[in-house]
């Protein structure tokens, strides 16, 4: 340890000996020399030292990053440039797009056709059968020929023609249909047919980008590019059980049933519906998402149908105050209830309000029919329901959701 100690101003008259004899402390120039301090030797050797490692540790991590990169942190989605292009992401889906044809025979009063009320009277009586044309899209799901499309597509049609991304053309059939969420599942019987990458929608966020391929008006495979605007959406009186993505993404006639996907080439979605421009609506679209669609689809290959849970009522959302407790709760209302039912069966009755289902708190009136659909019939759920002044517990058999209709 080195210490310095303060040494005292030198005065005019003072002289120091040094080892060539005496001389005054003045310099050559008359004035006083400065006090200097010097690092000592084992210190500069450590900073030396420091130094060298620190110089050689960094050209060695230069070294190794210029022959592996992927060493690198991978940098933030969110702060990655957008790309130029997805022309690989459509190359990865489109093949498995395929273009549907349908074609209805209706029958029609011949009068319709004159505008004449002469001729419109006089041929009021007699029918003419045409044929009805539509369009649509699908999702080939599986090698073996399954392609997921929307129902009202092919609901109530005779013939369902396919065209594939290669130009073959096959007839389909239906294989099964779900009007709970508007899916249908076709079979083509051909062979060698690529298959679209579902995802999981585990990442998936609103202002994703997201791309919409299908049949509109008749020009197959084409393309549009949105964002994702919600996901979740209900309310929409769409369909039975709804949990759409809304997107900003154009879809017009012959979109529905198509594919949409992501910046990476998966399908996130089979596209459903548009809010029409008569509602003053512009760009506003909807697609089941791939989840819910694979599950519907994997429901009709092993039982013919979607097994849904069902509870016999109809519900509503409200909101309550428990006493002793502040704040707000939410919950879900019977407003109606089908008399020989699971709900029945329990005991339950319009008025009853369900606040718990399986130790889980009733959010909505959706959240707690979209819980309830998820179970296997049979399944037996516990809840709590305030009625009146009264809580009190009870327990409800699910039964398998009755049909509905499409």
């Amino acid at each position: 340890m080195v210490l310095y100690a303060r040494i005292p101003p030198l005065s005019s008259n003072f002289h120091a000996r040094s080892a060539c004899g005496e001389r005054d402390v003045r310099g050559y120039n008359g004035l006083k020399p400065r006090l200097r301090y010097t690092v000592p030797a084992p210190m500069t050797r450590l900073f030396q030292f420091a130094l060298q490692f620190t110089v050689l540790g960094l050209a060695l991590a230069f070294v190794l990053v210029w022959f592996r990169p992927d060493l690198l942190p991978a940098l933030d989605n969110a702060a990655a440039p957008a790309p130029d292009s997805y022309a690989e992401a459509v190359n990865r889906t489109a093949p498995a797009v395929v273009s549907i044809y349908t074609r209805t025979l209706v029958s029609e009063p011949l009068g319709m056709e004159f505008s004449d009320p002469l001729f419109s009277e006089l041929y009021r009586d007699r029918v003419v059968t045409r044929p009805r044309q539509g369009l649509g899209s699908g999702v080939i799901i599986s090698s073996d020929g399954l392609i997921l499309t929307t129902l009202h597509v092919i609901a109530n049609v005779d013939d369902i023609l396919v065209a594939l991304w290669d130009g073959r053309i096959a007839e389909a059939s239906v294989v099964g249909a779900d009007p709970g969420s508007d899916l249908a599942l076709l079979r083509v019987e051909l062979n060698e047919l690529p298959v679209a990458p579902l995802s999981d929608n585990a990442g998936l966020r609103t202002g994703d980008v997201v791309l919409a391929i299908g049949n509109a008006y008749g020009l197959s495979h084409t393309v549009t590019q949105g964002i994702i605007s919600a996901t979740g959406r209900g309310h929409l009186n769409l369909a039975g059980h709804e949990d759409f993505i809304q997107t900003d993404t154009a879809i017009n006639a012959g979109n529905s049933g198509g594919a949409l996907i992501n910046s990476h080439g998966e399908v996130v979605g089979i596209n459903s519906a548009v809010l029409g421009q008569n509602t003053g609506a512009q760009g506003i679209s909807f697609a089941i998402p791939a989840p819910v669609a694979q599950r519907v689809a994997s429901q009709i290959i092993e039982y013919g149908q979607v097994r849904r849970g069902w509870i016999g009522a109809d519900l509503a959302d409200v909101t309550f105050n428990l006493s002793g407790q502040e704040g707000t709760q939410s919950g879900a209302r019977i407003t109606q209830i089908h008399q020989g039912g699971p709900a029945w069966r329990a005991g339950l009755r319009p008025g009853d309000v369900l606040v718990r289902a399986d130790e889980q708190s009733v959010e909505s009136a959706r959240s707690l029919t979209q819980r309830i659909a998820g179970l296997e019939p049979g399944q037996e759920v516990e809840v709590e329901i305030i009625r009146g002044n009264q809580l009190f517990t009870t327990s409800v058999i699910l039964m398998q959701q009755p049909p509905l209709h499409g």
